[in-house]
């Protein structure tokens, strides 16, 4: 009897223990999942600018593995995430495949990179979206128009000649609007301090390989953003302003979010001063004393900047991602989550 009741139990410990084991796999999908590829599927273009998808292209360009862009929609029923670009959507060039049974798992992502304000109604979107990619730091898929990376110790640091600087204010503006918060701030500070204005709105446009050198003639670049917008920080600080080598003078998103993203003591705020007139007085004083001028531009001894222009890079992120995000996820209201503080500029 003990024999039995010995081998009975040999019997049914192995399958115990496989069961317990099988289980542990179950409830942590991430386990097995993690090295498989995530597949991406563009549902349409952006601004209908399309780009090859060919190969193994998130490891390619951006070394970022198991990751697979596809555009066909006819592989809708597989694809873990599908991407829908916001201006498509709103302008009603494109629709949402609601009439198509979603995939069980399958996440809806809704990408802009516009201001609140340039996004439209988004009322018709409540409930649909489970991922969003835009520039906000609190997206599920954060993708902003640059950013700072650490400098590798054997990348050379150019000079930054200051006699060469013959302009003390300058600014490219092409979509001029008398009635944003920029315009006034401008108005207000060329009535005092002389402000070099390039673009289509003064009809001195320039050309892209003469926008950098231009800039890099001022002491400081008005960076200033059509909205007033949480974390909406775009190109004008990351390329004009920083790879131009004038000092950013900035207005659009908080304080806060300036801080959170970039050097210390590299940009002014224009919300640092009670006036246009003190904050002018400010740049003046600072233009005289190139040593604390110096002092804007030490943050490029140990930083460079990070231009994110194309969106494939873009949508490769979500792949690393994919994983630790919510699975059951979903936007009820999109569009109080997207208006966020948010006036013109």
């Amino acid at each position: 009897m003990k024999r039995c009741l010995l081998l009975c139990f040999l019997c049914v410990l192995p399958l115990c223990l496989f069961n317990g084991w099988s289980t542990s796999l179950r409830v942590n999908p991430s386990a097995v999942s993690s090295s498989r590829n995530v597949t991406v599927l563009l549902w349409h273009y952006p601004f209908n600018r399309s780009a090859s998808l060919k190969g193994d292209m998130c490891w390619d360009l951006y070394r970022i593995p198991h990751c697979r862009l596809v555009d066909q929609r006819s592989m809708f029923s597989s694809a873990d995430v599908v991407v829908f670009h916001n201006r498509e959507l709103i302008q009603r060039r494109q629709k949402l495949p609601t009439y198509w049974p979603r995939p069980q798992g399958q996440r809806w992502a809704w990408m802009s990179l516009e201001a609140p304000n340039h996004n439209g109604n988004l009322h018709q979107f409540a409930n649909i979206f489970n991922m969003t990619m835009t520039y906000r730091r609190d997206a599920d898929i954060t993708v902003p128009y640059g950013e700072l990376l650490p400098k590798e110790d054997e990348e050379l640091l150019g000079e930054d000649n200051l006699q060469e600087k013959t302009s003390l204010v300058c600014w490219v503006v092409s979509n001029y609007r008398r009635h944003h918060k920029r315009s006034k701030v401008y108005t207000e500070l060329n009535a005092i301090v002389p402000v070099k204005v390039y673009g289509r709105w003064t009809k001195t446009p320039l050309a892209s390989s003469a926008l950098l050198p231009t800039i890099s003639r001022c002491y400081f670049y008005l960076a200033f953003e059509n909205a007033l917008s949480k974390d909406y920080i775009t190109e004008k600080l990351w390329r004009n302003a920083y790879q131009g080598g004038a000092v950013p003078v900035v207005l659009g998103a908080p304080l806060s979010d300036y801080k959170a993203v970039a050097p210390p003591h590299s940009f002014i705020h224009v919300d640092e001063f009670a006036s246009v007139r003190e904050m002018a007085k400010y740049l003046q004083e600072l233009a005289e004393d190139k040593k604390r001028y110096a002092e804007y531009l030490t943050w490029k001894q140990h930083w460079k900047v990070k231009l994110y222009a194309d969106w494939r890079e873009r949508l490769c992120k979500i792949c690393p991602q994919f994983n630790s995000l919510p699975q059951h996820k979903v936007y009820s209201d999109l569009e109080a989550w997207v208006d966020a503080k948010n006036t013109s500029a």
